[in-house]
Formats: structure tokens, sequence, C-alpha cells
């Protein structure tokens, strides 16, 4: 997709500064002890804070980060499974939280999400063909007699025989599955995918195949997808636009070959640094220093800043803002006011 067009096309969904948190409920035994006057602290996870980001129709954005990031509680809060703390979630312009009735299941339908292990994401129970039917039945989109091709054609658009209609999801592979998952997805007639870590668990040689499809799938459907993964070889050859996720927040956001040629960020640079490459064979590996920090208690200032090798005074009490660094690219990080 060209830049121009991703800046000028109206946003299939837009997030504005939103947060997610997950506060834990108090067990039988913490409630007994709050009656004899004892203090309760609940714990907070702050999964995602203060994250904006649009997706224009027909691009893909690949959301990028380590585990424990946020980017897949995120990827649930795009979709509709988790309510947003704070901020707004749009759908077509519209505030998700104001949509009721017709519209309301037009972003039901529209948004569709792709987990991660396909195994997980399917009903052992059911064969293909009540999977995949069954969200055309519930939804009543076409007659009864219609299902069974809608169900075959499918099954065919993610080259697969309509033969595997009658199997159980324990009798088709790894790959077979997460196939069986895409098309899923794709029987409601969706304008947007939420794939969530879609490839990982698939072995090279399929992760190219179902890599392949997506890009077929999103030509022939103009999808819009939000990419979510750790692998940054794949989100490369998919996205069009690149968003790195660290601790909540977005740290780096720019044009795909942008940030493989010029990534800002020193978190964005470590990530890249880590990357396979039979270009540099012979490079000493260093890997990005200690652990990510834990959500229940994020450190102050700019959350990287006990990792960063160039950590400054500011940036232990001072959050950086995303601010524009070139056309198209936001970097938040205070060595840019140095520079």
């Amino acid at each position: 997709m060209s830049e121009e067009k991703s800046l000028h096309a109206a946003p299939v969904i837009e997030l504005r500064d939103v947060h997610k948190r997950f506060e834990s409920r108090p067990d039988m035994a913490q409630r007994l002890l709050a009656l004899g006057g004892r203090r309760i602290e609940r714990r907070v996870v702050h999964a995602v804070n203060g994250v904006s980001l649009s997706l224009a129709r027909g691009e893909v954005v690949g959301l990028v980060g380590e585990s424990g990031c946020g980017k897949s509680t995120l990827g649930r809060v795009v979709a509709g499974l988790h309510a947003q703390s704070e901020g707004q979630v749009l759908y077509q312009g519209r505030s998700v939280a104001q949509l009721q009735g017709r519209e309301r299941l037009d972003y039901t339908l529209g948004v569709q999400l792709i987990f991660q292990d396909p195994q997980a994401s399917l009903n052992p129970r059911q064969r293909l063909r009540q999977i995949l039917g069954e969200p055309l039945k519930v939804h009543k989109l076409v007659p009864a007699a219609q299902v069974q091709e809608r169900v075959d054609r499918a099954l065919g658009e993610v080259g697969l025989d309509c033969d595997y209609r009658d199997r159980y999801p324990h009798e088709i592979s790894g790959g077979q599955r997460q196939r069986i998952g895409i098309a899923r997805a794709l029987m409601v007639s969706p304008r947007f995918l939420v794939c969530d870590e879609p490839v990982a668990a698939l072995d090279v040689s399929i992760q190219a195949q179902v890599i392949n499809l997506f890009m077929d799938l999103r030509a022939k459907h103009d999808l819009t997808m939000l990419f979510i993964s750790h692998d940054l070889g794949v989100v490369r050859h998919i996205s069009d636009r690149v968003a790195i996720m660290y601790l909540g927040r977005i740290v780096e956001q720019a044009p795909a070959a942008e940030i493989f040629a010029r990534a800002n960020h020193p978190y964005t640079q470590a990530l890249m640094a880590e990357m396979p490459d039979v270009a540099r064979r012979g490079r000493q590996f260093t890997p990005i220093r200690g652990e990510i920090p834990s959500p229940l208690n994020p450190p102050s200032g700019c959350t990287f800043h006990p990792r960063c090798p160039h950590a400054l005074p500011r940036c232990r009490d001072q959050a950086p803002e995303l601010k524009t660094i070139a056309a198209g690219h936001w970097s938040a990080c205070h060595l840019n006011e140095t520079a």
C-alpha cells in the first residue's frame, strides 16, 4: 500500500489513548481477613497504557514486541473481547461503546480475531463443517440450504479440499487447523482481521504458506489487518506499517521499509540487532539486557530506561512523548531532543 493511501483513507479502526488494566479480585481468605479489619491491597496489571493507533482500509499494520508487552491484550480490545479501561475505540468513525443494535452487530462481525493456537480455538467435538457453518446459522447470513456451499467455498479459499469438511480438528495438521481458523474468520465477510501470532506455532515451511495465504486473501477481500507478532522477519514481509510496543506503550511507529532501514528507538534498534541475518554471520551477538519489567509495577519515566544502554537521568523520571521525527515516523525517546 502506498503511504499516500494510508495517510488519506478513513481509518477502519482507530484507537485514541486506550488503556487496559486488570485488577485482581480478593479470594476467600482475603475477604475473611478484611472482615477482621485487615486492609487488602488490590494488584493492578497495567497491560495497555495510552495507545493511539489508526488503520486505514486495506492496510496491514504489524504490532511487534516481546512477550508480556501487551500486544495480544491490545488485539483483544480491538476485537471487542476486552473493554478498554480508558480511551476510545472507533470503528469506521463511530465509538464502539456507543454502537447498538444493527451497528453493534456490524462491528462484531466486521472485526474478527485469528488466534495463536489453532487447536485451542477450535471445538474438538465439532466437525469442520459445523465449525465453519455455525456463524452463518447463528446470524442467519445465508439460507440453510446454502450453508454447505459456503463452507466448501471457504475451504477452497484457504487451500483445503472440500472433503475436509467431515473431519474433526484433531484429524488435521497444525497448519491445516490454522487455515480453518482463517476460514472461520472469513465466513462472516469481515472488513478487519486481528491476527494474534497466527504463525508462531507453525513450522517454518508452513509459516511461509500461511503468510502467502494471508497476502492473497488481503488482496482478494480488501482486508485490513492488525498483525501481531514477535517475529520481525514475518512482520517485515507482510506489513505496510510497523508499531513497536514495549510494556503497554507504542514506542515507535513508521512504514515498514523506514523502520527496518532507520530504526530510531533504542528498543527497536535492539530488536533489529537480534534478527537473524546471513550477511552478519560474524557479528558478536549482544542480547537486550535484563527482563521486561512486570506490568504490576512498571518503572517510572521511560519504561525502557532500566534496560537502555543510552539512558539519560531524565529518562528515570519523565516519560517521553511519541513525536514525529520524519514524515510518517514517530518515536518516543528523549535522545531525539538532545541530538
